[in-house]
């Protein structure tokens, strides 16, 4: 195994089960985004801290570009 792939596996903070789902809620919910006071709260503001998602001035949770990477890296296609 190569040094690369190591270093490359471990960049990123590990995201839990939880915090996987709601980032692929938040794919599903497109633009619409997804309200605040859900029970996946919690994982919702983590990504946004993590910056795999965006608070918007409505209130509402968004998919950013960062998390759509993500979400292709973890989870599956994004399209």
């Amino acid at each position: 195994m190569s040094n690369a792939f190591t270093a490359e596996s471990y960049d990123e903070p590990y995201l839990e089960t939880c915090c996987r789902s709601t980032l692929h809620r938040l794919l599903l919910c497109g633009a619409t985004g997804r309200p605040t006071g859900l029970k996946d709260q919690p994982c919702l503001e983590r990504l946004e801290r993590l910056g795999l998602s965006e608070l918007r001035d409505d209130g509402r949770f968004v998919i950013t570009q960062d998390g759509l990477k993500r979400h292709r890296e973890e989870i599956g296609p994004t399209e």
